[in-house]
């Protein structure tokens, strides 16, 4: 089945579409993704990953599910010091959410998820999902759409990492020509960490020169398996979503 892409509808088509569909809303980044990974990855990643899966949840959604265009940028002014990064403050994208959403709520769309495909957005997806819900009669859901693939057999590859062996495995089966060579990784550095505490640090960042895990490691075979392993797992959490909100 065809993917229902707000930007190709008409005025009068998404009036009647939206009071009844789920809009899905994908996020990314455009950011450095070390010497060897495209600035897009983000952006490309979450973009594909949503796009597959409302092409799989709308046979059986119960409701229409409509795919908004993606947003390229993110919150990513962590990575400005290493070049080719754009970024928005974390106070801008959370108005930009907002004005998403209560965009959305204006032309009578009722249900908003967000798929979001970097880590720097993560708090701010969650801020936005809690207030549009407050500021508009809008039901907003969000997740990142990595956490399809937690239950995969990822072989000690981090999930999702930052440039590394996932996100680079991910690329290669998406679009390999956005993947340069790469030069096995053997001085990645140990990032201060305490169970059950998230710690922001710059310093890890230029520690670990702006990726973390080996992106020689990456493989565009596994690439594919997690991919169309996290797939289906947002199409059913779609499928879930239009049945209960």
């Amino acid at each position: 089945m065809s993917v229902v892409r707000w930007q190709a509808q008409t005025r009068d088509q998404l009036t009647a579409l939206l009071p009844e569909a789920v809009v899905v809303l994908p996020i990314g980044a455009t950011e450095q993704h070390g010497p060897h990974l495209a600035t897009g990855t983000d952006a490309l990643l979450a973009e594909t990953a949503a796009t597959r899966a409302v092409e799989l949840a709308a046979e059986s959604a119960a409701r229409p599910l409509v795919l908004a265009p993606t947003l390229p940028i993110g919150a990513s002014d962590h990575h400005l010091p290493f070049g080719g990064t754009l970024s928005l403050r974390p106070e801008t994208l959370l108005a930009l959410l907002l004005d998403v959403a209560r965009s959305v709520a204006d032309c009578g769309g009722r249900r908003l998820v967000i798929v979001n495909g970097h880590g720097g957005n993560r708090g701010i997806c969650s801020a936005a999902a809690a207030a549009a819900s407050v500021r508009s009669p809008i039901t907003v859901g969000y997740l990142d759409y990595w956490d399809g693939a937690a239950d995969a057999d990822l072989g000690g590859t981090p999930l999702p990492g930052h440039a590394g062996g996932f996100e680079t495995s991910l690329v290669l089966a998406v679009d390999p020509e956005l993947v340069t060579e790469r030069a096995p990784r053997t001085d990645v550095p140990t990032i201060p960490a305490v169970p059950g505490v998230e710690i922001q640090r710059q310093a890890s960042w230029h520690d670990q020169d702006g990726y973390t895990d080996d992106p020689a490691k990456a493989d565009a075979a596994q690439g594919r398996e997690w991919l169309d392993h996290l797939v289906r797992r947002l199409a059913g959490q779609l499928v879930d979503l239009a049945a209960a909100i």
